[in-house]
């Protein structure tokens, strides 16, 4: 299936590392000790968008990576990678939170884990290659977590 880019109902105008961060603060012996142990790895993940007109956002695209072995860290990485965007006007504001959540992440994604990978190679790590994300659910998630808050704060303005 092709698609025409005039139809799109959004464009990226440019991409970017915003903010990048390694750090290996337990080198060189932490080298040893993966080869002991595999680092356990824990990543978390943002999508912040900024509106910067009325119809241009920055979406930022936020990965963290904390890698262990037992107690010790053996890096960290902290990259946001973020892209300007225009919205086609006229487009609803729930399609239009729909697109700057989901579908631009999307679209970074492959970006920002190319960069992931290459800051963990040249750190002297393998390259981390983090696994694809759903960010559709993600974003159902983001709306069920809103919605359960303002339920809670309604039920406490009642009570």
């Amino acid at each position: 299936m092709s698609e025409n880019l005039q139809d799109s109902s959004y464009v990226i105008h440019a991409q970017y590392i915003k903010d990048q961060s390694f750090e290996n603060p337990n080198a060189p012996g932490i080298f040893g000790a993966m080869k002991e142990q595999p680092p356990q790895i824990e990543i978390n993940v943002d999508v912040t968008p900024q509106r910067l007109a009325e119809d241009t956002f920055e979406v930022s695209l936020t990965l963290r990576v904390d890698a262990k072995v037992g107690e010790s860290t053996a890096f960290i990485v902290e990259l946001e990678y973020a892209a300007v965007v225009s919205i086609n006007q006229g487009t609803e504001e729930e399609e239009a939170k729909r697109l700057v959540f989901v579908e631009v992440p999307r679209q970074l994604f492959p970006f920002a884990r190319a960069a992931v990978a290459a800051v963990t190679r040249e750190g002297g790590f393998p390259p981390l290659l983090v696994n694809p994300l759903d960010f559709a659910q993600m974003h159902e998630n983001r709306l069920a977590s809103a919605a359960a808050a303002d339920g809670a704060a309604e039920a406490e303005a009642e009570a």
